[in-house]
C-alpha cells in the first residue's frame, strides 16, 4: 500500500466504536418481514449525521410486477421502502461502485434457544451475538463507514458511489430489485454477506412454492370414514425428497466438491383445527435450490411433475388433485468469471490485509447478487464479515472480521474510484 493507501485503511480503527455501535443499533430492531421500518430509520439517520442525502426507493408491486426479475408474493408493500445515498464524483477517471446490503433478518423463534435476548445486542469474547448480527447488519455497518472513513480522511472520489440498505433479501429480493429497476447501476456490486472474506463466484438458483390439498373431516370416532389431509402431505414430501435426491445426481461443475448442494427444505406446515377432529385441509411450504444453468421455469416444471407423479399412486389425490404455487424466491444461479476487474481488484485489497489471496465462495444458497448479476451490467459479488449460526439460535459476528471488512472496503474504493483530495 502507499501512503494515502495506509492512512485510509488506519483511519478505519478509529471508527470501530462507530461501525460496532451502528452495528448494535440495527439489531436492536426487530426487522423482520413487515416491520422492517424501525431498522431502515436507524439507516436514514446514520446516513444523514454522516452527511449523505438518504433517498427511499419504495416498491411498487404493479410497475415492478413488469420486470423479469419481481418475485410475486402475498404480503403488501404499503409503508416498507429501501434506502439509498449516492456520493456523486468530485473528479472524473473511476470507476463507479454500489455498496449493498440487507435489513430484514429472519425471526429468532423459538427464543428458548438463545442465550441472551436476540434483539439485544450483546458483546462477548471479540463476538456480537443477536440476530442478525451477521446477516448482515454488521456488514451494513461497515460498508458505510468504509466510505465515511475515506471522507474524513480528505479524500472525494473519481467516480459516483452509492450506498443501499434493501429489504426482503430474505424472501425473494424484490428489495434490490427496486434499486435496479430506478436505475440504481455501477461498474462494480459488493455486498457485505457473511462469508469470511471469501469472494462469491457461484451461487444456486433458489425457489419457494406452496402445496395445498383437502381432505374429508369426520369426529375421530369415525376417522376411517374421513380423509386426514395432513397424513396425504407424507407422500408428497416423500417424492420431493426423491426429486431432491434425483437432482443432487447430475452435479454441475462447480459444485462437484461440495457434498449435496441440492437441498430441500420444508419449512412450514400448516393443517387441522381441532385434535378430535380428521383435518380437512393442510398445507406445506418448501424451498428448493437448482443449479446454474437451470431455468426457474425448468426447476418449476419438474416441482410439478414430482407432484403429479405421486398423487396418481394415491387414489383420493388423484381425484383431489393438490394445488401447486410459486411465492417469493425465482432467482435463477450462476458462476460469475473470478478474473474480472473489480473480483481482481477486490482480491489484491485482500491480499494487503492477510497476506493472501480471498478464497472463492461456491454458494449453496442465494443472494441479492443476482439482482445486479442478471439485470445490470454490474461485476456483482459478495464480500463480509465472519459469521457463525445465521438463521439459528445464537447468531452472531466475529468484530475484528467487521473492521477488517471495513478496511478492505476502504480500500477498493482507493484502488476502483480512485481518490482526489476535497
Amino acid at each position: 500500500m502507499n501512503k494515502i493507501e495506509k492512512q485510509i485503511t488506519e483511519s478505519i480503527d478509529q471508527f470501530a466504536d462507530d461501525i460496532l455501535d451502528f452495528t448494535c443499533r440495527l439489531v436492536a430492531k426487530p426487522s423482520t418481514l413487515g416491520y422492517e421500518a424501525a431498522a431502515m430509520a436507524v439507516m436514514e439517520a446514520e446516513l444523514k449525521k454522516l452527511s449523505f442525502d438518504p433517498t427511499r426507493i419504495h416498491i411498487d408491486p404493479v410497475k415492478l410486477s413488469k420486470h423479469p426479475g419481481f418475485a410475486p408474493v402475498p404480503w403488501s408493500y404499503e409503508g416498507r421502502y429501501n434506502v439509498a445515498a449516492k456520493r456523486e464524483a468530485s473528479a472524473e477517471g473511476g470507476r463507479s461502485v454500489i455498496f449493498n446490503g440487507h435489513l430484514d433478518v429472519v425471526s429468532a423463534e423459538p427464543l428458548g434457544l438463545w442465550g441472551t435476548d436476540p434483539f439485544n445486542p450483546v458483546e462477548r469474547d471479540g463476538w456480537l451475538y443477536g440476530r442478525g448480527a451477521g446477516d448482515m447488519k454488521s456488514g451494513v455497518a461497515a460498508m458505510t463507514y468504509a466510505v465515511h472513513a475515506v471522507e474524513k480522511a480528505g479524500f472525494g472520489f473519481m467516480a459516483p458511489v452509492t450506498i443501499e440498505a434493501v429489504i426482503e433479501e430474505e424472501c425473494g429480493g424484490n428489495g434490490a430489485l427496486a434499486c435496479v429497476a430506478a436505475g440504481h447501476d455501477a461498474e462494480a456490486v459488493l455486498i457485505p454477506e457473511p462469508m469470511s472474506h471469501a469472494i462469491l463466484t457461484a451461487q444456486l438458483g433458489v425457489l419457494w412454492f406452496k402445496v395445498s390439498l383437502s381432505g374429508v373431516p369426520r369426529h375421530v370416532q369415525e376417522a376411517q370414514a374421513g380423509v386426514n389431509a395432513i397424513e396425504k402431505c407424507i407422500p408428497l414430501i416423500g417424492a420431493l425428497r426423491t426429486l431432491e435426491a434425483e437432482m443432487n445426481q447430475n452435479v454441475h461443475p462447480v459444485y462437484e466438491d461440495i457434498e449435496h448442494p441440492i437441498n430441500l427444505n420444508v419449512g412450514i406446515i400448516k393443517g387441522g383445527d381441532w385434535p378430535s377432529t380428521v383435518p380437512a385441509a393442510a398445507e406445506f411450504h418448501c424451498r428448493l435450490s437448482f443449479f446454474p444453468g437451470a431455468t426457474y421455469e425448468q426447476a418449476c416444471g419438474r416441482i410439478i411433475d414430482t407432484i403429479a407423479a405421486a398423487t396418481r399412486q394415491d387414489p383420493w389425490l388423484a381425484e383431489n388433485q393438490p394445488q401447486v404455487e410459486f411465492y417469493g424466491f425465482r432467482s435463477e444461479g450462476h458462476v460469475a468469471d473470478r478474473d474480472q476487474p473489480a473480483f481482481n481488484t477486490l482480491n489484491d485489497c485482500h491480499r494487503e490485509m492477510y497476506g493472501q489471496d480471498a478464497e472463492d465462495s461456491i454458494s449453496t444458497a442465494t443472494t441479492d447478487v443476482r439482482a445486479y448479476h442478471h439485470y445490470t451490467s454490474a461485476q456483482a459479488t459478495c464480500y463480509g464479515p465472519e459469521a457463525e449460526n445465521i438463521h439459528a439460535a445464537n447468531e452472531r459476528v466475529k468484530i475484528e472480521s467487521v473492521i477488517q471488512t471495513a478496511k478492505v472496503y476502504a480500500l477498493f474504493l482507493a484502488r476502483w474510484c480512485g481518490l482526489v483530495d476535497k
